[in-house]
C-alpha cells in the first residue's frame, strides 16, 4: 500500500524575524498548549532574514518537535514570510499568528467558528468592542489611521487586518497568490482580497500583549507603509 503523506488539522503559519530572545520559551509554550487540544497541527515558523541566531534557534526546535517546520525567505520582509508560510501550509485550516502573541484562545474560537460553513475566514481585530489592545498608544494609532485609510480608499468593510488570522486554505491559497503586496500590508490586501471574493469573513475582539517590543522601528516602517498603500490602491482598483 502507498505511503500516504500526513496532513494536519490545523496549519500555525508565524513569521519571525531576529526572534533569538523569545523563540525557545514562546515556541515551548505554544507546543505545551497545543497539547492540551484536540487537533493534530503543523507548526509553520515563516523566518525572514534574521541577522542573530533565529535561523539555529529554529532547527534545534525542529530536531525537537516534528510538528514543527521552518521555512526561510532569506530577506526581512514580513508579507513575503507569511505568504510562503500560507502557501506551502497544508492543514485543512490555516492559523496566522505572531511570535510574541501565540494566542491559543483565539485558536479555539476561530476553529469554532469555521465550523459554521458561513464562516471561511476569521480575523482577530484589535479594535472592535470587547477588544483589548495593550500595545504603547502610538501603535494603537497607527493600527485606527491604517483601518481608516483603508475603509476610505479600498472599500475594507471591517475594523482590523493586520494580526491574528484564521481560515479554510483551500478558497484563501489562490488569494494568497494573487496578492501583489508584501511587507507590513500584505496581510491588510489579503483580508480585503476575501472579503471582495465574497468569502464569510467574520471579525472577533481579542487581547493584545506584545512579550517585546517590535523587531522592525516605527522609523523604517512608515516610508515602506506608505509606498505599500499606494501599490495596494493601485493592486485593488486598478489591477484587481
Amino acid at each position: 500500500m502507498a505511503h500516504l503523506e500526513f496532513r494536519p488539522f490545523i496549519s500555525i503559519v508565524i513569521p519571525v524575524h531576529n526572534e533569538e530572545a523569545i523563540l525557545r520559551p514562546a515556541v515551548v509554550d505554544l507546543v505545551d498548549q497545543l497539547s492540551a487540544l484536540p487537533w493534530s497541527y503543523e507548526l509553520v515558523l515563516a523566518e525572514n532574514g534574521s541577522t542573530d541566531r533565529t535561523v539555529a534557534v529554529a532547527a534545534e526546535l525542529a530536531e525537537r518537535f516534528d510538528q514543527l517546520v521552518c521555512r526561510q525567505t532569506g530577506e526581512p520582509n514580513y508579507g513575503k514570510a507569511l505568504r510562503e508560510g500560507i502557501l506551502h501550509a497544508r492543514g485543512d485550516l490555516v492559523i496566522c499568528d505572531e511570535i510574541d502573541l501565540c494566542d491559543t484562545d483565539f485558536y479555539e474560537r476561530a476553529v469554532a467558528l469555521l465550523q459554521d460553513s458561513s464562516v471561511d475566514f476569521v480575523v482577530g481585530s484589535k479594535v472592535m468592542e470587547g477588544a483589548t489592545d495593550e500595545r504603547p498608544l502610538y501603535r494603537r494609532l497607527g493600527t485606527v489611521v491604517i483601518n481608516g485609510v483603508l475603509r476610505v480608499t479600498l472599500g475594507f468593510r471591517g475594523t482590523d487586518t493586520h494580526g491574528l488570522k484564521a481560515f479554510r486554505r483551500e478558497p484563501v491559497q489562490p488569494i494568497a497568490r494573487a496578492c501583489l503586496v508584501d511587507r507590513d500590508l500584505f496581510a491588510s490586501e489579503l483580508v480585503i482580497r476575501a472579503e471582495r471574493a465574497g468569502l464569510g469573513v467574520h471579525e472577533i475582539p481579542v487581547r493584545v500583549l506584545e512579550k517585546r517590543p517590535p523587531t522592525i522601528g516605527l522609523a523604517r516602517r512608515v516610508p515602506n507603509v506608505l509606498k505599500n498603500l499606494a501599490k495596494l490602491f493601485i493592486a485593488i482598483r486598478v489591477k484587481r
